[in-house]
């Protein structure tokens, strides 16, 4: 039972599918959860906190404090309490407070607060579900990392059918289920990531890199430690932060100290990402002081390879231990990419082109195929950069993690 001693805050908005929460109550419990309610103000005019304390055996969390006695009711305790967040019903307006940050009721501040996981069911008519601004907003939500369960296609309360009708409480809990039994499998993992650029000093004041942002590498980071895992993430100069708990940030600037943090780390690692964007040569000396121009004179640069963390990872790696690589390609994409695949002995290689707009350095967004040793590939749409990590990471865990367990 993966929901056994599990913490749920279930929030409960204003539709008419609220009267499932009594039914999700129940599932929860019956499972081995403790269930917290927070109901919106329009929640309690569809289904009654007495109904819903009844079957938690708690008090039900609506305002911020008691009226009648001033009790105060901290979101933020809320948010360091829970292991998962449930919306059930979310409506439209919820969805979009949320995605916009528009603190107004209790059940917004709490999910502003939520340091668990956070599940959110959509309850909606057809045609709300399906304008473009709910969608807009549904995918706002999805690149924060929250999980949207799929209203069901049915009968609504509108008398018309269609997509919008919120997904029933048992399939709700399976999915919950399959969420938490997932974490457990990963939190027995350690896993490395590079990312980023690496400077490659010339003088005190300038540098040869490139234009990595870091951005998917940290995604990776965020969702590999989500599910439980203990990531190491080595990073080159970036301006980026990490969040969760479960990543240790290691930070360097020069493909040499990210070789040698590497080494040190990935023997002791399941598996390693290899996402950053290190530069293949550095200056072959480095000036003390600044070079000065010379007027009607051309700078000739001498440069070295650096060391290639991927083929020498490749060499160090163990039978049970699994190494993805990354390839952004100009052109004849996928021979380039296959080709670095078995040179450098990766398990898989992630290709992406910088033909794709708004795919590759700097982007939020990212266009990728997956290639594997093995002869599988698999092609995915433009997403978000946390949304293709979340692909990344399921290819990763199905494909080589799990089966090495």
């Amino acid at each position: 039972m993966t929901l056994l001693g599990k913490k749920i805050v279930l929030g409960i908005t204003g539709s008419i599918a609220a009267y499932k929460a009594a039914y999700l109550c129940r599932a929860l419990i019956k499972k081995g959860a403790e269930v917290q309610v927070v109901i919106t103000p329009a929640g309690k005019e569809f289904i009654t906190p007495v109904t819903l304390s009844a079957l938690t055996r708690k008090p039900v969390v609506s305002d911020f404090f008691t009226a009648n006695d001033g009790t105060w009711h901290s979101h933020v305790d809320l948010g360091l309490w829970a292991d998962a967040m449930l919306i059930a019903p979310a409506t439209a307006a919820t969805v979009g407070k949320m995605a916009n940050g528009i603190a107004d009721n209790m059940l917004i501040t709490t999910y502003l607060s939520m340091k668990a996981p956070v599940f959110i069911a959509p309850a909606m008519d057809l045609d709300m579900y399906a304008h473009p601004s709910t969608q807009a907003n549904l995918d706002k939500l999805k690149a924060y990392g929250n999980r949207i369960i799929e209203p069901a296609t049915g009968f609504l309360a509108s008398a018309l059918e269609g997509k919008g009708r919120m997904e029933e409480p048992d399939r709700i809990v399976e999915q919950m289920e399959a969420f938490f039994e997932n974490q457990n499998q990963w939190a027995k993992k350690k896993i490395l990531i590079t990312a980023g650029p690496t400077y490659e000093k010339l003088d005190p004041v300038r540098y040869i890199s490139n234009y990595s942002s870091g951005k998917m590498g940290f995604a990776l980071a965020e969702v590999c430690a989500e599910r439980g895992a203990d990531v190491t993430l080595i990073s080159g100069p970036v301006q980026l932060k990490t969040h969760h708990p479960r990543i240790h940030r290691i930070d360097v600037e020069s493909a040499a100290e990210m070789h040698k943090a590497v080494s040190v780390y990935f023997p002791e690692t399941d598996a390693a990402i290899l996402c950053a964007a290190v530069a293949d040569y550095r200056p072959a000396s480095f000036s003390e002081s600044k070079l000065k121009r010379k007027d009607n004179e051309t700078m000739v640069l001498d440069l070295v390879a650096n060391p290639d963390i991927a083929a020498g990872l490749g060499k160090m790696k163990k039978e049970n231990q699994v190494l993805c690589g990354f390839a952004l390609e100009t052109e004849n994409e996928f021979s380039n990419a296959e080709g670095k695949l078995r040179k450098k002995n990766l398990d898989f290689i992630v290709l992406n082109s910088l033909r794709d707009q708004g795919a590759g350095f700097q982007s939020d967004t990212n266009k990728i195929s997956i290639i594997a040793a093995d002869g599988e590939k698999a092609d995915f749409p433009m997403k978000s950069k946390k949304e293709v990590a979340a692909d990344i990471v399921d290819f990763l865990f199905h494909h080589f993690v799990s089966s090495r367990a």
